[in-house]
């Protein structure tokens, strides 16, 4: 599936980069939800879509920028995709670099692929369920990805968190953790940051929807990490009747999941 999925990621990518290149083109509209929608999203909806339906006649998509089907529709789904064209859609605004293109495959309410790519370094970052993660440069080398082991009563663990805007049970977690280093970055590149074993704890207490997540947590979880609720500490499921996500932690490789459950309790 990498191999037939990658081609398609990037020619998203370069229409996205197309629209990049000259801020008149992004023609912002806002959605019902007052999110910010571009001609890079439209566009990028459209050649992902059409290309997994091509590709893959008879499995659905469930997308960002896609009409949902009632969930009486998509409970009987055995498989499917979930695609975000365009993650981070006010970080391309804002032109920072710092947005993705998701696509997950989904057996069940699990993701079983993951594959993300960052158009602005060409980097594509992929899983498949027992087979591993992994980033590909763009001249095609591939780097076996491992989360970092970590603990987390240790001292300076990098976590992942706004610089300013935090909520009350975000900065309430932070104040329980060791001399914690903040660092922040737009989109999915947020769980590729601990599947790269550049970042231990990521505790999102805000609302995300599922095509979010669910191409990194395949990714995260390969990489030796997890992606889990926060209020039961069970992994992320999918294709819920309501596609919002609820609060969750990420993490790489922890080893005293015990200090997490002692934590969570003091909230």
């Amino acid at each position: 599936m990498t191999e037939t999925i990658l081609p398609i990621l990037q020619e998203a990518s370069k229409a996205i980069l197309d629209i990049y290149a000259d801020e008149g083109s992004f023609h912002t509209e806002f959605k019902g939800d007052l999110s910010p929608l571009t001609a890079a999203d439209k566009r990028a909806n459209q050649i992902i879509c059409d290309a997994l339906r091509d590709h893959f006649p008879g499995i659905p998509v469930i997308s960002e920028e896609t009409k949902q089907a009632s969930y009486l529709e998509r409970s009987a789904y055995t498989s499917y995709f979930l695609v975000d064209p365009l993650d981070g859609t006010k970080e391309f605004i804002k032109r920072n670099g710092e947005f993705t293109i998701n696509i997950a495959y989904l057996e069940g309410n699990r993701p079983v692929g993951g594959y993300v790519f960052v158009p602005t370094t060409g980097k594509a970052y992929v899983a498949q369920q027992g087979a591993g993660a992994f980033r590909i440069d763009a001249d095609g080398r591939r780097t076996t990805m491992r989360s970092q082991p970590f603990r987390l009563t240790e001292a300076g663990l990098n976590v992942v968190a706004s610089r300013s805007h935090r909520d009350p049970m975000t900065e309430s977690i932070l104040s329980s953790l060791k001399e914690p280093v903040i660092v922040s970055t737009g989109s999915s590149l947020k769980f590729l940051l601990i599947a790269e074993g550049k970042a231990h704890f990521y505790p999102r207490l805000a609302p995300t929807m599922e095509w979010d997540t669910a191409a990194a947590q395949c990714i995260l979880e390969e990489s030796g990490g997890s992606l889990l609720q926060y209020s039961s500490l069970q992994p992320l499921v999918y294709n819920k009747p309501d596609l919002l996500n609820p609060h969750f932690i990420a993490m790489g490789a922890i080893m005293d999941p015990e200090s997490l459950v002692d934590l969570l309790r003091t909230l």
